[in-house]
């Protein structure tokens, strides 16, 4: 996972709610093996028609939004199936942060394991993040992990709370692998002194 400290980045707003792990990425593109490669099929079918073309009225479609790395969508963002490819396609798409004021338990987990900070913002903050997307072009966020804070240019500015852990391996760029790698000598020490039965 690359290490995340600090962010800047333009917002896309999503304004929904209730967005499910079956439209962030369909179950139809869920027989690759790898983490990589879904981002070309983020909410696919709300990003394109039946006869494969772009459809307009979608945020991600709409070229003020393009490059945008900071998603700020409505409340229980990220419900439905388990599934780790939604945290998968995110973050291939380029998205570094999603906030909104709630999430569904199992994506939050999901996305911190792969490197997506998750952040819960109260509810009136995150309809002026949209509507400040929506309104100003080029809106931007100043996303900062290490003191919990996120910002934009106008002044506006609040913190936010994440577990210590989460946050530790986050800016580590640690996933499970990793962590378990730093005990690698100790690892290999038992397996060394360990008899076989």
């Amino acid at each position: 996972m690359e290490p995340f400290r600090l962010h800047q980045g333009k917002v896309a707003p999503l304004d929904r709610q209730n967005v499910d792990t079956d439209q962030i990425i369909p179950k139809q593109f869920l027989k690759r093996i790898e983490r990589t490669g879904y981002g070309e099929f983020l909410f696919f079918d709300w990003r394109f028609r039946n006869d494969g073309t772009k459809a307009p009225d979608f945020v991600l479609n709409d070229p003020a939004y393009a490059g945008a790395t900071i998603l700020v969508a409505d409340r229980n963002f990220g419900c439905g199936s388990s599934r780790e490819h939604a945290a998968w396609a995110l973050t291939d798409y380029g998205f570094r942060v999603v906030i909104a004021p709630s999430f569904a338990d199992i994506f939050f987990s999901n996305a911190a394991k792969n490197g997506l900070l998750t952040i819960e913002l109260p509810q009136e903050e995150v309809r002026r993040l949209l509507d400040s997307a929506l309104s100003l072009p080029g809106y931007e966020l100043r996303v900062d992990l290490e003191n919990r804070t996120v910002n934009d240019t106008t002044g506006w500015k609040s913190s936010f709370r994440i577990d210590d852990f989460k946050r530790k391996c986050l800016m580590e760029g640690a996933d499970e692998i990793a962590l378990t790698l730093e005990h690698e000598t100790s690892i290999s020490r038992f397996e060394a002194s360990s008899r076989p039965f």
